[in-house]
């Protein structure tokens, strides 16, 4: 369909976002304990069995580390559009928006930068500058976070939280189809369909297919967004004990004058800028196009014995085609004149293609049961990015005023030739073998290692990268004891590695950086797991951080900066969670996280990230007369934070802040029928002024005013 018929579509529907969901729930029969068979409805807690830290298929009560997930209620009740949504509304994990396009997700006072998809490690660019953090979730089932450090399955990365996207499946064996139209503030206007069918007489074989398009305008001036997200899988039942699943998903951006980068922070006599929340620095001529592509296959059988072998392959894509412009320096107060100009044009692509086996069953020791999971990865990475010169009496010229910024500031020309900016290749091998042995009926014990070796060669901004870690050693141990049927304690300890490309003054590349996490925590379910709690204490530190020498490489030429192992940063806190039904009528989702983190001298590092955060949303379905109405709301706080930067009129130590502030939301969902549902929402009720990002190049960015949603679903 092409978009201006879509565009009809979408101004004769009336409508805009909502994410579909099947209306009722599905009945779980108490012994079924597959995968993707168990699925939980209309709740915020879910009884699958999860992979995202240990790979042995536990549920989150019997991971032995700090878990959040984000269900389809949550989601549509929330109106949780991208990824970067559901991280700001997760306690425990925070956002920076960097711009229009890039975002950083930070976790326990750490980057986040491990991902997965159905449990299957994959690499992101720098902030996303491929869109990946604005990933739609219309075709994920759920999204999974497990705190802290995940070495045992995703390998290279930092001891902050991983983030696991798990699609939605082809399960259904009788039609079940949803339609949602919406339109909001800034003219956002949404359509999205959502089909599951068999396509056989029998079940055997089924199909999927997620259709999504949204375009609208931005609180910043300029800015025009149009995205297209389409998503397709067949799974097929091959006799009663394999499973063979294939699909593609595609996503497409084509904002036009994204702003790359934030607002400029000073004023030309060294005082603050206060722009409006509105304030663009693109031009009408900018564009961020981005595409992200993956394919997939899964295949999945159960031997006669009961143990399962599962192959995955994935070849995920994303590209990313600009012509931007940047705006920086300081301005003059009295004429919004004195910033200078960046253009800036490239085309870039990273293609991963990752392997991975698994095998996992039970075995009998000691007269007890116990779950044993042994697995490989084999993944490879390419990245090539090409820039292009400015040229020309158009390139750099001063910006004219920032008052009456409307755009049209002229475009230069540019090169037809592009210098290869990066071209890197990143190779990952691992081996991972875990166990639960259940040593008595109340104690359980989760233990594991990982072999890794990990490689980076080629090309960055023409700084050779040649560095690699082998046969890195990562262990993983977990403690869980019942204390009765419903609370549970657990203690665990994990790792991660992160390679480093640093020398040290004899010329000896620096040992990866090592991530430790240690928790120890209680696990709560009440109401027969429909409202479960968690409460975690935790210790992280992160060593052998990269620390300059202040001498150089020996033989170094030109001369290169050594550098010295040091124990780098210390992070320790407690968070606390509440999730599920209060009642059957009532859903709740509270949690609080706390945490200090600083580097070895005892300074405090990352300021730029909340120590406090609290993250509340509850919604009440109403029955009798006012029975089909659901009313919610909640609130997101966080404590202040800061950045340090130098004055650059002045030259003096100055501090970026944000104090603390709450974001309040409400949402109010009517079903007419068992097929027709109305929903609203509004986000940052108090149109509360807030800054999104105060860390990248001394600027800062506003977070989102006062907004709205309203959104009509259909669903067969």
């Amino acid at each position: 369909m092409g978009n201006m018929s879509l565009k009809s579509l979408l101004i004769a529907s009336g409508a805009v976002v909502c994410l579909s969901m099947p209306a009722y729930a599905q009945v779980q029969d108490e012994e079924t304990t597959e995968l993707d068979t168990v699925v939980v409805i209309g709740r915020y807690t879910v009884d699958q069995e999860i992979d995202t830290a240990t790979g042995l298929g536990l549920t989150v009560r019997e991971t032995p580390q700090s878990v959040t997930v984000v269900t389809q209620q949550r989601i549509e009740d929330q109106n949780l559009e991208t990824i970067a949504d559901v991280v700001r509304n997760t306690a425990g994990v925070s956002i920076v928006e960097v711009d229009d396009v890039r975002n950083v997700f930070n976790a326990r006072g750490f980057e986040v930068t491990n991902y997965q998809i159905d449990g299957v490690p994959l690499s992101w660019s720098l902030a996303g500058d491929s869109a990946e953090t604005l990933a739609d979730v219309s075709i994920y089932e759920r999204v999974e976070l497990v705190r802290g450090a995940t070495g045992l399955l995703t390998g290279a990365g930092d001891p902050s939280a991983s983030i696991n996207l798990v699609r939605k499946h082809a399960d259904a064996r009788e039609l079940e189809a949803s339609v949602t139209g919406s339109f909001g503030s800034w003219e956002n206007r949404q359509i999205a369909a959502d089909i599951a069918s068999p396509l056989n007489e029998s079940g055997t074989i089924r199909g999927r297919f997620v259709a999504k398009y949204e375009e609208g305008e931005s609180y910043i001036d300029l800015f025009d967004s149009d995205k297209q997200v389409f998503y397709g899988v067949i799974e097929a039942d091959l006799g009663d004990s394999s499973l063979v699943r294939a699909g593609a998903s595609q996503q497409k951006n084509n904002p036009t004058a994204p702003l790359w980068g934030a607002l400029p922070t000073f004023y030309d006599d060294g005082s603050f800028t206060d722009l409006s929340r509105s304030q663009s620095t693109s031009a009408n001529w900018a564009y961020w196009d981005t595409v992200n592509t993956n394919y997939f296959v899964n295949v999945d059988h159960e031997f006669s014995n009961g143990w399962d072998l599962q192959f995955n392959y994935n070849r995920l894509i994303n590209s990313a085609d600009t012509e931007l412009l940047y705006l920086y320096g300081t301005i003059n107060e009295a004429s919004g004149a004195g910033l200078s100009t960046w253009p800036y044009k490239s085309d870039g692509e990273s293609i991963q293609d990752s392997f991975d086996l698994h095998l996992s069953g039970d075995y009998t020791l000691f007269g007890r049961d116990h779950e044993f999971t042994v697995g490989a990865l084999h993944s490879v990475q390419d990245a090539d990015t090409y820039a292009y010169a400015a040229s020309g009496p158009n390139a750099y010229l001063p910006a004219t005023s920032l008052y009456d910024w409307d755009g049209n500031f002229p475009r230069p020309e540019f090169s037809s030739v592009g210098t290869h900016d990066q071209d890197i290749s990143t190779e990952q091998n691992g081996f991972f073998a875990a166990t639960r042995i259940n040593a008595t009926d109340a104690l359980n014990i989760v233990a594991g290692a990982r072999v890794s070796s990990w490689e980076r060669t080629g090309t960055e901004y023409g700084v050779t990268q040649e560095y690699s870690a082998d046969d890195v050693v990562i262990p993983y141990l977990g403690v869980l004891y019942d204390l009765t049927s419903n609370h549970r304690l657990y203690a665990s300890y994990t790792e991660i590695f992160q390679p480093q490309n640093l020398r040290t003054e004899s010329g000896a590349t620096l040992d990866p950086i090592y991530g430790n996490a240690y928790e120890i925590g209680l696990k709560s379910s009440y109401f027969q797991d429909a409202l479960q709690t968690s409460f975690a204490v935790f210790s992280i530190q992160q060593d052998g951080l990269g620390q300059p020498t202040g001498g150089v490489v020996a033989n170094s030429a030109p001369p290169e900066q050594a550098y010295r192992a040091s124990e780098g940063a210390t992070s320790q806190g407690f968070e606390f969670e509440v999730l599920g039904r209060v009642t059957e009528n009532w859903n709740l989702s509270l949690g609080y996280n706390q945490f200090e983190i600083e580097d070895a001298d005892g300074n405090d590092v990352n300021t730029d990230q909340p120590r406090k955060s609290l993250t509340l949303f509850t919604t009440y379905g109403f029955e009798g007369a006012l029975d089909g109405l659901t009313v919610g709301g909640g609130f997101n706080w966080q404590d202040d934070i800061y950045s340090n930067a130098t004055n650059p009129v002045t030259s003096e130590p100055t501090r970026i802040e944000q104090d603390a502030y709450t974001l309040a939301n409400l949402m109010a969902r009517y079903d007419f029928n068992d097929h027709i549902t109305l929903q609203a929402n509004v986000e940052n009720l108090f149109d509360e002024t807030y800054y999104s990002q105060i860390s990248y190049f001394s600027q800062y960015r506003y977070g989102a005013p006062r907004n709205y949603t309203v959104s009509l679903t259909y669903r067969y």
